[in-house]
Parts: C-alpha cells; structure tokens; sequence
C-alpha cells in the first residue's frame, strides 16, 4: 500500500451523506472503499469497487474527477479535497491484476455482444458471472473500443486494457476481432444461430466533417482515425493545427507535440470559457505547450493551412450570448497538418442491413430507459445511443442494460416452459 494514499485516506471524513457518492455517475460506496483500504484489505476493496463497476480501473484515471468525486468532497471546501481516484486506483489495478475468476460450467443462454468497449466490456462481465454464455464481436484487431483506440496511451496504458481481456477469457468470453457486424454477419443471422439477446455497444467511429473545401487534402486528417494510430503518421517537426476543443481535440493536440510536431496548435471559435474540454484537459494542454488561436472560425482548408475568419460574442434579441462573425477579417493561419477534431456519428454498416432498427436525426440508435431498441431481442447503450460521453456513464447505463437483458432472457425461457 502506497503510504501517501493511506495517509490520504485518514483526511475523509466519512461523511454520513458523502457528497462524492452522490456525485459519482455510477454510486461509487468511496467511505466503505476507504475504510477497507484503511485496514489493509485491498482484495475485498477491489471486489467492491469491481462488482460496482467493472471498470473501476480506468475511471480512477480518466474520470473528470474535479466534477464528481473529488470537485464535492466537503474537505474542499475549507481544504484540500481527498483525492480518492488516486486511491481507487491502486485498490482497483492490485485488484484485476490479481483475480482469477474461474468460468461457470453450466451455461444459460447465449449472448452476442457487438463492439468490445466499455459498454459492452462491462455486460460481458455482468453476464458472464451470471452464467451467460458470452461472444463479443468487434471491428478492430482488439477490444478496449475508446479506451485502446480513442484515449491515448500517455494517459491510458493499454496493458491495462489487455487485463480486461485476460480476465473475460477467464469468465469463457469468446471474442471475435476484426468482425464487422453488417456486411457478412447480419443481427438477424445471430438470432438464426442461437444469441437469445444482442447488444449494440459500437460507439461512434465516423469523423464529424466540417464541411468546407480542403477537407480531402493530403495534410488533412481526422482525430479520431489519428487517435486509433498515432504511430502512423510522421508529423516530425511540423507545424500542426487541430481544429475543434473537445477532450478528443485537446488528445489530439498533445499526442501531436509528443510525437515530435514543433509546433501545435488549437484553433476555436469561440473562447476558453466556451471549450467543451474538462478543465483538467485544458491546463494539461497548456502544460505541454500547446498553443491557441481563439474566436477563429475555419472557412476553408488549404495545402499552406487555414484560412478563417475572426468571431465575437455577442447578444441576441433574447439575451442569449451567441458566437457571430466579423464581417472583413478573414486570414490564413499557416501550418503543414491539420487535425480536425469537432465530434463523431456512427457508422451505418448494422442499421443499413436491419429491418425494425430505428435511429434518430444523429443516427444515433433509439432506445428506451432500459436499453430496449426497436427491434426485439435487441439492446443498446454507451456512445452509439448518446454520442460521445465519458467512461463512466458508459458503465452506469450498461449496467441496467445487463439486468434488462437478463430479464428479457428469463422471460423467453418462461414462455417456452409454458409452452406458449
């Protein structure tokens, strides 16, 4: 045990209300945690954390924590906050690495999961220590969806995420890499082979374009495919622009400086105080470098950079501030790479071969509050429902998901039973 982290566990309070439970997207019992910790018993800890949520692991580094935990701790308020995502950490990583789950020999019901990312990470697990028998079907080489492919490794070790893995074999998981449900693999083929339930956890991988000349240009690229590879691409001494001020863009600009970019920076319509990046991603930007060209709204891409023209706040007739142009101030900003980072849509390939499966204007697939779709037998949650949204919330919604899924499969077995 890291004797910092104990030292910081006796600063809680143990409140009898805990704010930072309350605030945590996924209920997270910190005040039981802590005290486990605070006793030594990291396993029993760990399985608490775990069976909360299975990817306590990966939160406790990329959760926004100064919005949840730690940003409601009473000790803030006249202190310094507890910082139990640190805590969280260490309890959670001697956790998974440790555990040695062992497979149920006798199975019920099959299951199809499609896309291995938190989501759909988080019902394998569910289910698979329920006795379900578990395949998870996903398009790239391995699973981890926006935790392998999305967060970069600086902040996000893969290692980590190969562990999940590791430990879903254990539980009998079945994983198929490298499948793209639609083309070859229809939902209705699944049902046709067995799966009682599937699950839609894909995330949404298609770049958002911003719609301007210049976008196909060979010094052009998106965030999220650069994100995927980073190894890729040779920006070496370049001049590098990212277009957007999300997480992602804000991801995008620091693994561009550290793969060896002289210069990078991020160009945004509107100001700082505007930014949908967390404050945390924001002043780690700034600690790394990255440079900013604010109220600068992208007209048209080029092979020398971009040209823009300048914007300002201003209030509309209802008093709502709103991000306008000035008229005669166009420019060009020069750089050799342009990184374009202002969000991602799914892609269309299981919708586009299924009947009965309805999106909204988004694309984004229609679901209820339990995670039922259109069609029967078929759920989803995570990104492809909501658009991007972080890791946690991801878990929390899977995990009604799982319990709906199991009941939906109680009920068809109910009914054959019955002989109905």
């Amino acid at each position: 045990m890291n004797a910092l982290f104990v030292e910081e566990a006796n600063r809680c309070l143990q409140c009898k209300n805990p704010r930072c439970q309350k605030y945590c997207p996924i209920a997270t019992p910190i005040p039981q945690v802590i005290e486990l910790y605070k006793e030594g018993k990291l396993m029993e800890a760990g399985e608490l954390l775990f069976q909360n949520n299975p990817l306590s692991a990966v939160c406790a580094i990329v959760c926004p924590h100064e919005d949840q935990c730690k940003g409601n701790c009473i000790k803030g308020i006249k202190d310094r906050p507890v910082d139990f995502h640190e805590i969280e950490k260490e309890i959670s990583q001697y956790y998974i690495e440790n555990i040695q789950f062992e497979e149920i020999s006798e199975k019920k019901d099959d299951v199809a999961i499609i896309g291995g990312g938190p989501a759909g990470i988080t019902i394998a697990f569910i289910l698979a220590q329920r006795g379900y028998d578990v395949t998870i079907f996903d398009a790239h080489d391995k699973i981890g969806g926006v935790m392998r492919y999305g967060i970069p490794e600086y902040r996000l070790p893969n290692h980590l995420v190969d562990i999940f893995k590791e430990k879903l074999v254990q539980l009998g998981v079945k994983i198929r890499p490298n499948t793209l449900i639609g083309p070859v693999i229809t939902l209705d083929t699944m049902f046709e082979d067995g799966y009682k339930a599937i699950f839609i956890g894909t995330g949404v991988w298609n770049p958002k374009p911003l719609r301007i000349k210049g976008e196909t240009l060979g010094n052009v690229h998106y965030a999220i495919d650069y994100l995927k590879a980073p190894e890729a691409y040779d920006f070496t001494g370049k001049r590098v622009c990212v277009i957007g001020a999300g997480n992602v863009a804000m991801d995008a600009s620091r693994t561009a400086i550290r793969s060896g970019a002289s210069d990078v920076y991020v160009l945004y319509r509107k100001g700082f105080e505007n930014m949908p990046c967390t404050k945390v991603e924001l002043q780690e930007a700034k600690e790394d470098g990255i440079k900013f060209e604010l109220f600068k709204a992208p007209l048209e891409l080029t092979k020398q950079g971009v040209k823009y023209i300048e914007t300002e706040n201003a209030t509309d007739e209802e008093g709502r501030i709103i991000t306008v142009n000035k008229e005669g101030t166009e420019g060009e900003f020069p750089c050799d790479v342009i990184i374009i980072a202002v969000s991602q849509s799914p892609r269309s390939n299981i919708v586009s071969t299924t009947k009965s499966l309805d999106t909204n204007r988004w694309g984004l697939l229609v679901t209820d509050e339990c995670g039922h779709t259109t069609k029967q037998g078929v759920f989803a949650s995570g990104d492809v429902v909501t658009g991007a949204k972080t890791v946690v919330q991801a878990v929390a919604t899977a995990k009604v998901v799982a319990d709906e899924m199991e009941k939906y499969m109680l009920g068809l077995r109910e009914t054959v039973e019955q002989g109905v």
